[in-house]
């Protein structure tokens, strides 16, 4: 996407069909859903969320850089394409880290509660999001058993 674009909604959909916690959607409800992100643009060592704090959204980096952060310790590395975020569409749970903008950045923010607007809509959706937690709980209780 050139620089300073708005992306499409067609664009955004796609990175939401990249969050594993979505890939089950179709491309129709993708698109749907993509309607109900807003873009919003973040400054060069701008937090986008706090740890500890609530979570109220899935995040899709669609422009710029940023890092997950605990402390002074870097966790991860995010580049447009990438999202965070994605289990705060099924709890409340506080955040477990920092994200900062390491440079401008963009991103898709899609709440929970436009999330569960279009899932009372879409009730197969919930099928596809709760098959991704399964295997998640799988993969974790395979690794505690290695």
């Amino acid at each position: 996407m050139p620089d300073g674009a708005t992306p499409s909604p067609a664009s955004i959909a796609e990175l939401l069909g990249r969050a594993p916690i979505l890939s089950s959607l179709t491309d129709r409800q993708l698109r749907s859903l993509a309607k109900s992100v807003k873009v919003v643009s973040f400054p060069a060592n701008a937090r986008i969320v706090k740890q500890g704090e609530p979570g109220i959204a899935l995040y899709v980096l669609l422009r710029g850089e940023a890092e997950v952060r605990q402390g002074n310790r870097t966790l991860a590395h995010l580049a447009a394409g990438q999202f965070f975020g994605e289990m705060t569409l099924l709890d409340e749970q506080p955040r477990s880290a920092d994200v900062v903008a390491v440079q401008p950045a963009e991103c898709a923010v899609l709440s929970r509660w436009e999330f569960w607007g279009f899932a009372k809509g879409e009730p197969e959706v919930l099928q596809g999001v709760g098959r991704e937690m399964a295997r998640r709980l799988r993969e974790a209780n395979r690794a505690l058993s290695e």
